[in-house]
């Protein structure tokens, strides 16, 4: 079966997914790095290329690699999801919001195969943690929009457009809001 096909058959049901049935979903797709290769391009000095794989009014699906650069502190705006690392290991930040700046709790390596959950509002940051190439494949309901990124050092974040991953946009077209932090 094509690789859509399975996509449709298996995330086409899912209708305000809690967060346990969002990972048996990506968990039964049971994708391999192999599958994917086609879809993974450079990063091009960015800290991740992504490809949406798979989109409804209910999920999104897609696939990122990574460069050797670290992301942004960033939400999923009003979106939940989880994290599948495909290939190498992943270094996964969390961070806890006061007062509207967000301060690091901890870190921790996920290495192949492993999951983790994106929470709703959730503040965190990743970058690849090893030697091999760190490929991710994410499942967010509902598809995110209103994704807030954290510039720590300006003290400021930036609500970005739909079209901008989790750093700093380089686009005026692409920040939706500036915020200066306290």
């Amino acid at each position: 079966m094509a690789l859509k096909e399975r996509f449709k058959n298996s995330l086409d049901s899912l209708k305000s997914p809690s967060a346990e049935e969002l990972r048996k979903a990506l968990a039964s797709l049971d994708i391999k790095l192999e599958e994917l290769l086609p879809h993974l391009q450079p990063a091009d000095g960015k800290p991740y290329y992504r490809k949406l794989l798979y989109q409804s009014e209910e999920v999104e699906l897609l696939v990122m690699n990574w460069s050797d650069i670290e992301c942004a502190p960033h939400d999923h705006g009003n979106s939940k999801g989880w994290i599948q690392v495909l290939n190498g290991d992943a270094e996964n930040t969390v961070f806890e919001v006061k007062e509207d700046v967000p301060i690091k709790l901890f870190a921790e390596i996920k290495s192949k195969d492993s999951f983790f959950f994106a929470l709703k509002k959730g503040v965190h940051k990743m970058k690849s943690a090893g030697r091999e190439n760190l490929v991710t494949l994410h499942l967010y309901s509902p598809p995110i929009t209103g994704m807030k990124v954290y510039d720590l050092q300006k003290c400021a974040a930036c609500v970005v457009s739909e079209d901008c991953g989790a750093w700093w946009p380089e686009e005026q077209r692409q920040k939706v809001k500036e915020i200066q932090l306290k």
